[in-house]
């Protein structure tokens, strides 16, 4: 099984020829885009991350199976995984989203 406890071995794991592999069949069998924005009507080819269905962490025998893998945009993973969109994405942009406050008067 292979070993992902620290930060150190998801290093390892993500610069390996396995994974480097796997992850091109990945972004193949799903054409180059984020399947959860082909799902909403949107095509997504830029900024692509390949994520575990059954996450790494919890789920270390599902870390090479293609079945247990999907093609998102880093926007996309980034909702999925609950992380801070720390710069403003290219969809945000033109959709002119406001990045300031704004109150109603």
């Amino acid at each position: 099984m292979i070993e992902v406890s620290t930060r150190a071995d998801r290093t390892e794991f993500y610069n390996s020829s396995d994974w480097r592999e796997l992850r091109k069949l990945a972004l193949e069998r799903d054409h180059y885009e984020c399947v959860w924005c082909r799902g909403e009507g949107k095509v997504t080819t830029e900024d692509l991350e390949i994520d575990h269905i059954k996450e790494l962490e919890f789920y270390p025998e599902f870390a090479l199976d293609l079945d247990n893998l999907r093609t998102l945009c880093k926007e996309c993973h980034n909702k999925r995984h609950e992380r801070f969109q720390f710069r403003k994405s290219k969809k945000m942009q033109e959709k002119n989203f406001r990045t300031d406050e704004f109150w109603g008067e």
